[in-house]
């Protein structure tokens, strides 16, 4: 992690001036598994808090540790009274289903390619770029990832780098280009940017 902090305060001055007001980098990550997966599948889009209430609701159903055959034995109406949505549920049953058929392998993720990792899971229903990208910057935990497709990073980009518009992706590609290899590290550093009103 040092390694990445130096590259970044020396080729950037404005990230320069973000990790020093934010401090040291803590990236909570999460196991490369169908438990961190179906977790973001049920945070979609949704406050944090009752995300979490959801989550715990389902996995009261389920038992722990979450895994594909506690999802494919739980009823329409038991998880709609966990408080998921018919679309979520769709998308979990999806997930769960092509995991223990071994459509879906995680055992193989490690080993594949950013883009291919992308592409195997995004073969999902309900899983876009941004998820697969949440789970290869928080599971696989790569180093140059960036989520050009999340608000949070395109806000911070445009609040940081004096733009007037949100920035498209192109333009977020060519800012961050000296931030290789870490842009993960870089794209932490301006989520936690936003949580600071000094900056």
């Amino acid at each position: 992690m040092r390694k990445a902090i130096h590259h970044l305060k020396k080729s950037d001055p404005v990230l320069c001036g973000i990790i020093e007001q934010v401090g040291p980098c803590r990236i909570d990550y999460a196991d490369p598994a169908f438990a961190s997966l179906a977790e973001s599948i049920v945070y979609q889009q949704l406050h944090g808090k009752a995300a979490a209430t959801i989550f715990n609701r389902l996995t009261d159903l389920t038992g722990l540790p979450l895994a594909p055959p506690g999802i494919l034995k739980l009823s329409e109406v038991q998880m709609r009274s966990a408080g998921l949505s018919k679309q979520k549920l769709s998308y979990l049953r999806d997930l769960a289903a092509k995991s223990h058929n071994g459509e879906v392998d995680f055992a193989r993720l490690p080993e594949l390619p950013d883009e291919e990792v992308v592409k195997h899971l995004t073969q999902i229903k309900g899983i876009g770029v941004w998820t697969a990208h949440m789970f290869l910057m928080f599971s696989l935990r790569r180093p140059n990832i960036l989520p050009t497709g999340d608000l949070g990073i395109q806000m911070a980009i445009r609040k940081h780098y004096r733009k007037r518009k949100l920035p498209k992706p192109a333009q977020m590609e060519k800012i961050a280009k000296p931030w290789e290899p870490f842009r993960s590290v870089a794209c932490w550093y301006l989520w936690r940017s936003l949580d600071i009103k000094t900056l």
